[in-house]
């Protein structure tokens, strides 16, 4: 069985309170990666796919913070997902005035 048409998937958490970056909150390939996209499923989580970012998310640690590097690719997943979900203007109205206060 060829390894390049294996499932990949990857989980990433945001709270501002607990961090200043998303966290890696999992990851897995074949029944592992199905797994997280079923959760994600069950729980309403929108599933974004992008095979170069999860190459990338696949090479790191869990439980730990998103790496600066990335932290472009991550906002414009966390922009489809407060879109997806209908809060990106409560969301953004919220940071902002954290930022400007």
């Amino acid at each position: 069985m060829s390894t390049k048409n294996v499932k990949k998937a990857a989980a990433i958490t945001y709270d501002p309170a607990k961090g200043e970056a998303p966290i890696l909150s999992a990851k897995g390939r074949g029944f592992v990666a199905q797994r997280i996209i079923d959760t994600a499923s069950e729980h309403g989580v929108p599933i974004q796919e992008d095979a170069s970012l999860i190459e990338v998310l696949s090479a790191l640690d869990i439980d730990k913070q998103i790496p600066p590097e990335l932290y472009q690719m991550v906002a414009e997943i966390l922009t489809f997902v407060y879109q997806v979900d209908g809060q990106w203007d409560e969301h953004f109205l919220a940071h902002s005035n954290k930022t400007t206060k």
